[in-house]
């Protein structure tokens, strides 16, 4: 009897664990089915407000004005460069500060790490901040996303926790058959750090394709701005009426803001969502890293 009872016990937990979990994944999964639901929908239902779980008349003119607004396919344009080169230079240059960092015999690594970290815990300010980017020439410039995202200290410690589990064996090989310190790290330390590489990698690219503060605040011209600062002021400033303008001159009639604002941001989105499955396996792997001792 004490044995069924334990059963049932664990059944009832477990169910109450799953609905628990369903529950959790409903709330974080329907804003954006909401979302995706309402860009679909005709203009007409968009304007109604109302909750649906699936279109009630499919439609995709706002996907139609989205994709012929040619500053926001700029600025796609404009988000996708920043992202693939934004990730190379992040990875590639974490990665060499972290390998040279990983070895206990570099002269001053003690103090170079207890900087980097003072830099991690503490900043100079919005202002300093952007006093050095405009003394530096990097204010309306592209490079502005790339150079000052080159390095973390977060994801270095990352790197150099990886690289400390890789044999010294493999490296002291290398040495003697005459490879140099750059030709350790390109052949032997980076090709077999694959788990860590998808996972900052995944990090980098994510913070670059996401972020639009950094196009608020240093670029002023409308070329060089990101598709995410650009959905940013039509959502914060509800600057519609060029893309609206263009809708009538298209459909012969006024799309809601709603509708226009709903399908920039599946725009916006969807590339991560579909790249990030892809990476996954590496992911869970990566982000253990460090966490299991012996």
């Amino acid at each position: 009897m004490e044995r069924r009872r334990k059963f049932r016990r664990i059944g009832v937990f477990e169910v109450f664990n799953a609905l628990l979990m369903l529950a959790v994944c409903f709330l974080t999964l329907y804003p954006m089915w909401f979302v995706f639901i309402n860009s679909l929908n005709a203009p007409q239902q968009a304007m109604l407000g109302t909750v649906n779980w699936f279109p009630k008349e499919f439609s995709l003119a706002s996907y139609s004005v989205v994709f012929n607004d040619k500053s926001l396919m700029h600025g796609f344009y404009i988000t996708t460069l920043r992202t693939v080169i934004g990730t190379v230079a992040h990875v590639l240059f974490t990665a060499i500060v972290a390998y040279g960092m990983s070895k206990s015999n570099l002269i001053g690594r003690k103090i170079y790490l207890k900087i980097a970290l003072i830099t991690m815990l503490f900043s100079g300010g919005l202002i300093p901040s952007f006093i050095l980017m405009t003394k530096l020439g990097l204010y309306d410039n592209f490079w502005v996303f790339i150079i000052p995202a080159m390095y973390t200290f977060f994801n270095m410690v990352i790197f150099m926790s990886f690289f400390r589990t890789i044999p010294d064996s493999l490296e002291e090989s290398a040495k003697v058959d005459g490879a140099s310190d750059y030709g350790v790290l390109f052949r032997i330390v980076l090709p077999n750090s694959m788990a860590v590489l998808a996972t900052i990698s995944l990090f980098s690219a994510v913070y670059h394709w996401n972020d639009y503060y950094q196009g608020v605040i240093y670029i002023r011209s409308q070329d060089q701005l990101p598709m995410q600062t650009m959905l940013y002021k039509i959502i914060a400033e509800n600057s519609m009426s060029f893309m609206q303008q263009q809708a009538m001159a298209q459909f012969g009639a006024r799309l809601p803001g709603n509708s226009i604002k709903f399908a920039s941001m599946m725009v916006a989105t969807l590339p991560i969502l579909v790249f990030y499955p892809f990476i996954q396996r590496y992911l869970v792997k990566g982000v253990m890293i460090g966490a299991i001792k012996g």
